[in-house]
Parts: structure tokens; C-alpha cells; sequence
């Protein structure tokens, strides 16, 4: 199973779109706090429409306890501060992808960290332009990992 894993996120309607495609690929969805939302919110819950109780979903308090239970498993980081793209990166079975706050991205000891098992999307090169749509960069990169697993259990 592939695992998607938001940190700190902030825009319930991206989080709403993440959990209904999650909900629809089978993927686990895993939200690290602080939320800049309610779980109950009704823009997140209109997002992800009728998906919610199809969603495999682990909220984890914090950063480290999130790491302390799935910190040896294969982890994968999305940035726009890398030089290595999606496509050269080769997802194992039970991979957690991460990405970062809307506003922010992962913050600097996650890049110190794990810097080698960081990838971005391509784009173009603009001051103005910064990144993608989150719930774009989830589905570009899940349908990647998926593919990479030959769409297992996907019709």
C-alpha cells in the first residue's frame, strides 16, 4: 500500500481532494498536526463528498510521532528544493510520500535529514510561479508510485 502523508496542512478543500482520491486508489492518508483546520470542517468535507468513509486515515500529533512509529519505513519527501525529479525515483511497496504546508513546504531539519530521498515535479523556472496546486502534486505523484506497482488492485 502507498501512503500519503500531509504536513501540517493548511486549505481544507486540498486536503478534502487528497482524501477522495486517496479514498479511490486505496491509498492510506495520513495528516500530521497542527491541522489549519477542523477535521469536521465543511469545506474539506465537501471536497472529498461522499469518499469519507472509504478513506483510510491516521492523524498523528506531531512530526515526531509520526517518525517514531513509521520512521523506518521508506520515505519519500516532495519539494520544489531538490534537483532530483519524480521519475528517477523508484517507489517501494510500502512507501510514505510527504508533502509539505501549502505555505511553506518541510521545514529545514526534514531537508537536512533526508535530503537524498527528496524529489520534485518539473516546472518552469519563475519568481511568480513557486509550486503546483498540493492536491495537483498528490495526484501526479501517487498515479506515478501507482503506475511504478502496475495499478495493483486499481481497475
Amino acid at each position: 500500500m502507498i501512503h500519503i502523508v500531509l504536513y501540517q496542512p493548511e486549505i481544507p478543500p486540498n486536503t478534502g481532494n487528497i482524501a477522495r482520491t486517496c479514498a479511490i486508489t486505496g491509498t492510506k492518508l495520513h495528516l500530521i498536526k497542527p491541522l489549519g483546520f477542523s477535521i469536521d470542517d465543511k469545506h474539506l468535507k465537501r471536497a472529498g463528498l461522499d469518499y469519507w468513509s472509504h478513506l483510510d486515515l491516521e492523524v498523528h500529533a506531531s512530526m515526531d510521532a509520526f517518525l517514531q512509529k513509521y520512521g523506518e519505513k521508506p520515505l519519500y519527501f516532495a519539494t520544489t528544493k531538490t534537483t532530483q525529479y519524480y521519475d528517477e525515483i523508484e517507489f517501494e511497496e510500502e512507501a510514505f510520500i510527504i508533502f509539505g504546508r501549502e505555505t511553506s513546504g518541510l521545514p529545514p531539519e526534514i531537508h537536512e535529514a533526508y535530503w537524498e530521498r527528496r524529489f520534485k515535479i518539473p516546472m518552469m523556472q519563475h519568481e511568480d510561479l513557486r509550486s503546483l496546486n498540493l492536491s495537483n502534486s498528490v495526484a501526479v505523484i501517487l498515479y506515478e508510485a501507482l503506475r511504478q506497482r502496475g495499478f495493483k488492485g486499481l481497475k
